[in-house]
Parts: structure tokens; sequence; C-alpha cells
């Protein structure tokens, strides 16, 4: 038998003591620490999304109560399996296509009915760059081209794109900067990329380096899934003709949630997250944030989803606020409408003196009609 002197038993019983004392102290601090996080995943570093969730955090976090943890996830695919599985996701932001490709595909049967979106975000927009040997889409058949990696946001795009203009095509499946490189030696025939205008991986690119957009048509089937729109010079000042913007198709995000009304402390997280996002969305649409912020409407319903319950509920509660815009918004959108008719028209673009001028007499009109 070991025997322990007085000292040695005396500082044996104060060290227990103190790992006793020290479980409570931690268990608070966990608890401080945790308090209030809600997870949102998002795609890669290159990508609009990320980009959101930081502005998110920054208009959430309070460093007490709130905060937001930015997750970057891999390929919406995984991204929607990770929102329904994997633990502590809350929420993710997803292509309104995925679960529409999931759904056809058969990938995750009743996978729709675990998931819900708290809003409509902004549009990614599906760039088709090509050899300036390819005229059109049409020529793309039967030819390789990159949809970046299985499952991606893009390779979702590109698969239901083709299918429905009945286009076969050979997809390789690189990283987007491996396959703009194939691009310019000529192994592949063009880059598929579903990213927000301006994508930086085109922003330097030339067509006298012999690559150039292709335009997408929009039958009755596309404009049912996306949304027509076009990449202009403004976008891509070396590549796209000042007077010949390219038409093509912009696929919508939502902010998805999972299915947490089983985990109490999560739900009331997120609904609290909700009130402080929807409550201070105006102010996310002020210089220093991203200006995809501008494309979002709280209150656009998105087809095939169902809507968070506490994000419907504030939404029923403050639905006037909801759909004033803000009077910088609607100077933007004002200007967004001159330009785009005034182009569709053949004039050219206003002055930026000669719109707020114009605008102030929009405003005094307004003013004067009858409420």
């Amino acid at each position: 038998m070991v025997r322990l002197g007085l000292s040695s038993g005396l500082a044996i019983a104060a060290f227990s003591l103190a790992i006793l004392l020290s479980h409570p102290v931690a268990a608070q601090q966990a608890a401080a620490v945790n308090r209030g996080v809600v997870e949102i995943e998002s795609s890669g570093s290159t990508g609009v999304s990320l980009r959101l969730v930081e502005d998110l955090a920054n208009l959430v976090d309070d460093g007490a109560t709130r905060r937001v943890l930015p997750v970057v996830g891999k390929g919406a695919l995984q991204m929607m399996v990770d929102l329904k599985y994997l633990r502590g996701i809350d929420m993710a932001i997803l292509p309104i296509d995925v679960l529409e490709y999931a759904k056809a595909k058969r990938l995750y049967p009743g996978i729709e009915s675990s998931l819900t979106y708290i809003t409509k975000l902004h549009n990614d927009e599906f760039h088709l760059l090509a050899r300036s040997d390819i005229k059109d889409i049409a020529g793309l058949k039967e030819r390789k081209v990159n949809v970046d990696l299985p499952g991606s946001g893009t390779a979702i795009t590109a698969t239901r794109v083709f299918e429905t203009l009945k286009i076969p095509v050979a997809m390789t499946n690189d990283p987007q900067e491996v396959a703009l490189d194939k691009l310019r030696r000529g192994q592949i025939a063009a880059i598929a990329f579903v990213a927000g205008k301006p994508a930086p991986l085109f922003v330097s690119l030339k067509r006298e380096q012999g690559i150039h957009f292709l335009a997408v048509p929009v039958n009755a089937e596309i404009a049912s899934s996306y949304i027509p729109t076009r990449l202009s010079r403004e976008d891509y000042p070396e590549l796209v003709p000042e007077d010949t913007p390219v038409e093509t198709i912009a696929v919508g995000n939502v902010l998805a949630v999972t299915e947490l009304r089983q985990v109490p402390e999560r739900f009331r997280n997120v609904a609290n997250f909700v009130d402080i996002f929807f409550t201070g969305f105006q102010s996310l649409l002020t210089p220093g944030h991203h200006p995809k912020w501008n494309e979002v409407n709280l209150a656009a319903e998105v087809e095939g989803w169902r809507r968070y319950a506490p994000a419907e509920q504030w939404l029923q509660r403050n639905m006037q606020i909801v759909k004033a815009p803000s009077p910088e918004v609607l100077q933007t959108m004002f200007s967004r409408f001159l330009d785009e008719r005034r182009q569709a028209i053949g004039q050219g673009i206003m002055s930026q003196q000669d719109k707020d001028a114009l605008f102030q007499q929009f405003q005094s009109w307004q003013r004067e009609q009858p409420r």
C-alpha cells in the first residue's frame, strides 16, 4: 500500500475540488458560446452565396445572444442532403432547381416534405462560354461541355437545359479553372457555369482569345423554371459587344431551412434569426453590402416550396412594410427601367444626372396622386 503525506493528500483534494468546480463553469461557457447560434451552409468562396451569408452575420450577430456561423458546402445536391441530415446545419442557400431535379431523378423520395424556405434570394446567371467556331448552342451537339463537379448547381442546371432543348452533349466534370485552360487549348467545346454576374472567372477574358458567350433560347418549359435575362457589355466589357447583349437564363436561390420543430432550441434560434433578418432587411440594400440583395423580394412565392412558418407569420404581420421599397431601391429600379427601355427602342443610355432629374419629377408626380 502506498501512503501519502498530509501535504500530498491536501494537494490531491484541492485538485479534485477544482475539477468539480470547473465543470459548471465550463458548462456555462459552452452554453454562452452556443446561445442563439444558427449555421448556414452555402457554396464555395468564389460564389455570391457566401458573401450574402457574411452580410447576414454582420446584420444578425450581437456578440452575446445571436450569431450566424457560415459553413462552406460542396455542391447543391450535397448541401440539400446536409440540410436534412447533417447535425447542426439549420439553413442553406440552395438553387431552386435542385429540388425539382432531385424529384425528377427520384434521388431522395419525400425530401421536399422536410425542407421549407424562408425567402427567395438572388439570381445566378447561366453562362455558356464556347470556342468562336461554335456559333450557337445547337453547335454543341455531341461536343464536350464542362459542367463543373457532379452534383453542383451548374451540373444540375446544365443537365436540365440541354435535356429540355434536346441537345445531347458529352458532359465533363473538371473544376472550372481547369476547364477554362482546356477550352483555350481546344480540348473541350464549351464551359457551362452558373454564377452571379459578373463572374470573376470570366471578367478578364477577351473575345480576341477565340471565345464568346452563346445565347440560351427560352421556350415555355425553360421559362417555367428559369428567369430570362441577358449578359451585357456592362457585365463583361471585353467579351460582350456593346449593342449585342447575350440572351440567357438565371437560376433563383432560396434560403432553405430544415425541419426543426422537434428541436425547440434550434427552432427558436432560427425564428429569432428570421425576425432580425426581415426587420433589418432594408439595411442590406445600402452601400457596403453585396448588390445582389437588390434582387431580393422577401414576399416572393417560390413554386414547389413551402414557406417556413415563422417567416410566413412575420410577412403576414408586416406585409405593408415589405411591399413598400425604400427610396434608394425605387430609384435603382427606376434607373434600370430607363436603361432597358431605351435599349429596347434603340436609344443610348441616359446620363445619371438626367436620370436623377427625371426621378425627382416622378416623385413629385407621385406625391400629387390621390391616395
